[in-house]
């Protein structure tokens, strides 16, 4: 069979993707986690009588905490099908990515299983994520001033 047909046959059997109905899934689910983040600060400014910038972490820690126990039991992966982008774009698909990897390793124990697995992908992240934000400011700076 020569190249073009079998691109042919191939591209006759792929399913067909919903680009407009996912990218409104992704930005519904999206905007779910925004809401209840949001109401996750009214509630913990009202709550402990803090302020906003108090509230803020407590927020994103009770969010990955969410969705490090929801992915334990299976629930968050099934989320994330459906709603695509919508839950791995958040910080709460960084989480999801870490618990994963650290129950991949979890037969090979606490050191060389769960940390060395979970950390492999967290220490590719943060490499980027630091390099990037290198980048950035230095191009800000250099354009717009310090």
């Amino acid at each position: 069979m020569d190249q073009k047909r079998l691109q042919d046959t191939a591209k006759a059997h792929v399913p067909k993707t919903h680009k407009g109905k996912n990218a409104l899934v992704a930005f519904i689910s999206g905007g779910v986690i925004g809401a209840i983040g949001q109401g996750l600060c009214y509630v913990y400014m009202q709550s402990f009588e803090i302020d906003k910038e108090t509230a803020l972490p407590m927020v994103i820690v009770t969010i990955i905490l969410i969705t490090a126990i929801t992915t334990g039991f299976g629930i968050y992966d099934k989320a994330a099908q459906y709603c695509g982008a919508g839950l791995f774009i958040p910080i709460s698909g960084f989480a999801n990515s870490l618990t994963s990897a650290a129950m991949e390793g979890k037969s090979e124990g606490p050191i060389y299983g769960i940390g060395s697995n979970m950390f492999k992908l967290a220490g590719s992240v943060l490499t980027y994520g630091i390099a990037s934000a290198f980048f950035f400011g230095a191009l800000r700076y250099l354009l717009f001033g310090g």
